[in-house]
C-alpha cells in the first residue's frame, strides 16, 4: 500500500493503517532499533511504541515521508531507552557511531545555535549529493541506520577495514565541506 493511502488510514483513524505499516517497515524498525539497543526485546518493545506514538502524532500531523517521519519517532523512542539502560556505560553501536560523528553533533542548543543545526542539516544532505552511490549508502547506513562494520561490509561487498578506512575519509571531507562554508566545529 502506498504511504499516501496509509496516511489517510491514519487520518481517519482507521486501525488497519498500523497493520499496514508493520507489514511495510516493521523490520526495518526492529533492524535500526535493534542495532541502536544491542537488545531485541527492548527493540521490539521501542517500535510497538513508536507505533502508538505515530497513532498519536497523526492527526494532526500529515508527514511527507512516513518512513522518515517513522523512523524519525523509532530513534527518539530507542535513543531514551538506550539512555536508561546503560546510564554511563559505553557498550553499543549506538555509541560509537555517535563518537564518530561528534565533532559534527552540537551539544547546547540555544535558539541560534538550533539555527546553525538546521543550516548544518542542510550542508550535510548537500554534502550527501556529492558523494558516490557506494560512499553515502555507508554514511546513511552507518549514521542514520547505525548499522555495524561488519553488516556495511557485507552489505557492500568491501573487506571491514575498507569500511572503516572510507567513512573516517568521508568524515574528512565532510569536515573539509562543512568547514569551507563557515560551519564552526
Amino acid at each position: 500500500m502506498e504511504d499516501t493511502k496509509i496516511i489517510e488510514l491514519l487520518l481517519a483513524r482507521s486501525e488497519t493503517a498500523l497493520s499496514e505499516i508493520t507489514r511495510k517497515y516493521g523490520k526495518l524498525c526492529l533492524q535500526v532499533a535493534t542495532n541502536i539497543l544491542g537488545n531485541r526485546c527492548d527493540a521490539e518493545e521501542c517500535v510497538n511504541d513508536a507505533y502508538l506514538a505515530l497513532w498519536r502524532a497523526i492527526p494532526p500531523k500529515r508527514p511527507q515521508s512516513l518512513l522518515a517521519f517513522l523512523l524519525r519517532i523509532v530513534k527518539n523512542i530507542c535513543i531514551n531507552r538506550y539512555e536508561y539502560n546503560t546510564a554511563s556505560k559505553r557498550n553499543s553501536n549506538y555509541t560509537v557511531c555517535l563518537e564518530e560523528m561528534a565533532y559534527f553533533l552540537q551539544a547546547d542548543t540555544s535558539v541560534e545555535q538550533e539555527v546553525e543545526a538546521s543550516l548544518t542539516t542542510a550542508y550535510i544532505e548537500e554534502f550527501l549529493d556529492t558523494l558516490g552511490s557506494k560512499d553515502r549508502v555507508l554514511f546513511v547506513r552507518r549514521y542514520w541506520y547505525f548499522d555495524a562494520f561488519e553488516h556495511l561490509a557485507l552489505l557492500t561487498g568491501m573487506r571491514e577495514g575498507t569500511v572503516r578506512v572510507r567513512l573516517s575519509r568521508i568524515r574528512e571531507k565532510l569536515r573539509k565541506y562543512l568547514e569551507e562554508r563557515g560551519v564552526k566545529l
